[in-house]
């Protein structure tokens, strides 16, 4: 697996990351058994980033990943884990004491003296100012008292990003999480890479599969995509595999594309998902993208490229 440096931090991503979001349950059950197995033929296979959040199945994503990454049994240095504050089952909070008490509990869960990547989840759902004026420099406490090495922010708007990076001091954050804005359907991600890389700032790219609109059996009922990009991914998903191919391979690989991208993140819950993204990335390396289907279903989806949904709250 692919090892790439993220940002100025030091630390070095494999190219595939494992999102942990499913260890809590949030695509249906998953015994400790399948989780364990899981991050296991993971870590064996080259993928040393793991990535959690206690929003992620009510705290079980971190319980569940806790236990499997001590059941590893090997040096705490050989594996690289993310995790949130700020968002909860019960709802947002980007408070000073929030985060701080936050960071505690996830330690606790994941049965870990550190974290390597801390990051304020979701921060379109807050105010922008509070995470700048508040937040961040709370978050900055935890990294001086050895509690998380690194830290970070994620959304969904791009301009969340920028928004925060220019109006804190240069260095203060390390890195940044965004979700579906580098897959086949929408690449907007990359039009802000300079950007980030100016500011010094690492980044990670989660869902590639556009939370399930880019796979065979289709995204669930709640997905927030309009009918039109639904269909137009459906249509992918069809051609694909009326041509022998599969369209979330297709999608995960195109993603590992762009190396400024240091990892990419895919939720993972069984062994077979495990090796089918650990081939995909292995057969990327090898011998390149299959660019015949790559192209037409960048074709199918050119009516509705770049199309995203609104998410947080209307930000003055």
């Amino acid at each position: 697996m692919e090892l790439r440096e993220l940002g100025r931090t030091g630390l070095k991503l494999s190219s595939v990351g494992f999102g942990a979001s499913p260890l809590g349950n949030v695509f249906g059950s998953v015994s400790e058994e399948q989780a364990n197995a899981s991050v296991r033929i993971a870590f064996q296979s080259g993928i040393n980033f793991f990535d959690t959040s206690p929003y992620y199945g009510g705290t079980l994503s971190e319980k569940v990943l806790g236990k499997a990454l001590k059941a590893l049994n090997v040096p705490r240095s050989e594996y690289i884990v993310a995790t949130k504050c700020g968002r909860y089952k019960e709802g947002f909070d980007f408070s000073a004491e929030r985060v701080t008490r936050s960071v505690d509990e996830s330690l606790e869960r994941l049965q870990l003296d550190y974290v390597d990547i801390l990051q304020c989840h979701d921060i379109e759902f807050g105010s922008l100012d509070q995470i700048v004026n508040e937040t961040i420099p709370a978050l900055q406490k935890l990294k001086e008292a050895g509690k998380t090495r690194f830290i970070g922010i994620t959304g969904l708007p791009l301009e969340v990003f920028t928004y925060v990076l220019d109006r804190v001091p240069p260095g203060t954050l390390d890195v940044i999480l965004s979700y579906c804005h580098h897959s086949i359907n929408d690449s907007t991600l990359e039009d802000i890479v300079p950007y980030l890389k100016s500011k010094g700032v690492g980044i990670i790219s989660a869902s590639p599969l556009a939370m399930g609109l880019l796979t065979e059996a289709g995204p669930p009922e709640w997905h927030p995509a309009s009918p039109e990009l639904k269909s137009a991914c459906r249509a992918a998903a069809t051609y694909c595999k009326e041509n022998g191919k599969n369209v979330s391979k297709l999608a995960m690989q195109y993603s590992l594309l762009n190396k400024e991208i240091t990892s990419v993140l895919v939720g993972m819950r069984s062994v077979e998902q495990v090796e089918e993204n650990v081939a995909a990335a292995r057969e990327l390396a090898a011998s390149g993208i299959d660019e015949a289907a790559l192209s037409e279903v960048r074709t199918i989806l050119k009516p509705v490229k770049n199309q995203s949904w609104p998410s947080g709250i209307q930000q003055s």
